[in-house]
């Protein structure tokens, strides 16, 4: 027998009770399903919808973000490329903590205006340390600091994700080209992913994004940088809006010294293979066993 999802008993309760008795029910729901419409709430994941109604689903996105924020986008299903499995490094040797990453990764994927969400965090190191839990993200002072060197965190789309294990709803899960996605409508907003991640690379909606109308990205994929609604999690897909389109990563191009290298790991002549292949390249907490797509090298 076919296990009975929360969202199909939903659908019961909804067509026992009617209408109007089923939002009575719901409404001890409100919190967690602030900004969700009925028909977004209901909706079933993504990896079961039919091609039609993820159509209808991606225009319903669309009109909601024009209703909501006033402004009109587009949002595309850009699934994986065959032959293609991303990767990213990034040079400390080069990189000089000015964030301009971090404020890229802002923009380009619809953050919160208010809270200046950014799925990168910036440590400042001391020189020869490794451990990233000794860092400072909220440094304020001139940068490149003397006895200092500066480390970019954010997802590590590991091949062995701790947080898709843990996630009740299967809401979180890694693609053939190596990124770990969210769908947005089938989170409930549980945390179990953030508190799994070691890299503290998850974020949590805690409201409904407050964005300008003129500020909004408007290209936008639907497992990527939509606006998330409140109560749900969210976290770097390497800009996969960008990048399964054949361009590259906003904090790289954000990047003033050339720091970031990004690329597909099965091509032998990308920039990434030419990294892994001749430089000394290490990972964050190589211990535990989530074997990062995230590199980092030095020069020396």
């Amino acid at each position: 027998m076919t296990p009975l999802t929360r969202r199909d008993a939903l659908k019961g309760l909804g067509a026992l009770l009617g209408a109007a008795a089923f939002g009575r029910a719901l409404a001890p729901l409100q919190a967690w399903t602030e900004g969700l419409s009925v028909d977004a709430f209901l909706q079933r994941h993504y990896r079961e919808l039919t091609p039609e109604a993820l159509r209808d689903v991606l225009r319903r996105l669309e009109d909601e973000t024009l209703q909501d924020y006033g402004a009109e986008v587009h949002i595309e299903d850009l699934r994986p490329l065959p032959g293609v499995k991303f990767a990213y490094a990034l040079n400390l040797s080069v990189c000089i903590g000015c964030r301009k990453c971090v404020e890229a990764c802002h923009h380009e994927n619809n953050h919160d205006r208010d809270t200046q969400q950014s799925y990168i965090r910036v440590l400042e190191m001391e020189q020869g340390s490794l451990d990233m839990e000794r860092g400072t993200a909220d440094y304020d002072h001139p940068v490149p600091a003397q006895g200092k060197y500066y480390m970019p965190v954010q997802c590590q789309q590991c091949d062995n994700p701790p947080c898709v294990k843990v996630c009740p709803v299967e809401a979180t899960w890694k693609e053939r080209d190596g990124l770990v996605v969210i769908d947005y409508n089938w989170c409930i907003g549980c945390r179990y992913c953030e508190a799994a991640c070691p890299y503290h690379a998850r974020r949590f909606n805690w409201k409904k994004p407050s964005i300008p109308a003129d500020e909004i990205n408007p290209v936008q994929a639907y497992l990527s940088n939509r606006i998330r609604p409140a109560g749900v999690m969210e976290k770097c897909t390497f800009c996969l809006h960008r990048t399964r389109s054949g361009r590259l990563p906003a904090c790289l191009e954000a990047c003033p010294t050339g720091a970031r290298v990004f690329g597909n790991v099965l091509d032998p002549d990308s920039d990434i293979r030419w990294v892994l292949e001749n430089k000394r390249v290490f990972v964050l907490k190589e211990e535990l066993g989530t074997k990062p797509s995230f590199f980092y090298f030095f020069d020396v």
